[in-house]
Order: C-alpha cells, then sequence, then structure tokens
C-alpha cells in the first residue's frame, strides 16, 4: 500500500502531471499511456540506480542529464548547400562517471545531412522594413 502512495507522489511531483481536461476519449487514454509510459522509464531508472550507483535518486540523475543537448551545426558550401551536423554535446565528467556507473552508452553521433540552401541576393540580406 505504501508502494503504490509513493508511487501517485511521485507520478505528481516528479514528472509534474497534472490535471488536464481532454475532451476526447482517445486524448484521455494516449495520456494515460504516456504517463505510464514515464512511471516506468522512473522506475526502471530507479532500479538501475539502485544497483549501479547507490545513493542518487531519479530526479537527482535527471537533473543531471538535463545539461546533455543535442545541436545541429550548420555549414554553408561553396555550391550553394548547407552541411548539417546534428551533435550531442560531450558529457561534463561528473556525467560520463554516471553514465559509466549506470552502465549506459550514448548513441554514436548522428551522420551528416547536407540540404539545398537557395542563393540569398542582397536585397534578402537587408533588413526588413515594416
Amino acid at each position: 500500500m505504501t508502494e503504490i502512495e509513493q508511487a501517485f507522489k511521485e507520478l505528481k511531483s516528479d514528472l509534474h502531471l497534472r490535471p488536464v481536461y481532454h475532451q476526447l476519449d482517445n486524448r484521455i487514454e494516449a495520456h494515460i499511456f504516456v504517463s505510464f509510459l514515464a512511471y516506468c522509464l522512473q522506475i526502471t531508472l530507479k532500479q538501475q540506480a539502485k544497483q549501479h550507483a547507490p545513493g542518487i535518486t531519479p530526479r537527482a540523475i535527471l537533473e543531471k542529464f538535463k545539461t546533455m543537448q543535442m545541436i545541429d551545426v550548420h555549414l554553408p558550401t561553396t555550391d550553394g548547400r548547407e552541411l548539417i551536423l546534428p551533435r550531442y554535446t560531450y558529457p561534463e565528467k561528473d556525467i560520463a562517471l554516471l553514465l559509466y556507473k549506470l552502465k549506459l552508452k550514448l548513441p554514436n553521433q548522428p551522420p551528416p545531412k547536407i540540404q539545398y540552401q537557395p542563393n540569398k541576393c542582397g536585397a534578402d540580406l537587408l533588413p526588413k522594413t515594416q
């Protein structure tokens, strides 16, 4: 009983679930499904932390992982195209240690993409007047 009550507390606080008023049944079901998946992921993270990095809470782990970002680097080419390099930020030492302790690996960097970029004339570079 106490575990169930604790689970509801965690759903409300850590996952920031608040009453949401949906009008359609499929939206209600989708909201419940996503909430349940979030809860399952949190419990899995809690078990992983208990086993591999005791003393750290799922909330603390998520706070640390918030600093990780994925950015797109846009590089123009000489032939009018644009090279897009999606990149993950490099984890700091404490995050790298946490990843190691939890036995998690970051995925490989995604491959670059090339996109056609139409040539801009001088008029396109001027600030727009209102």
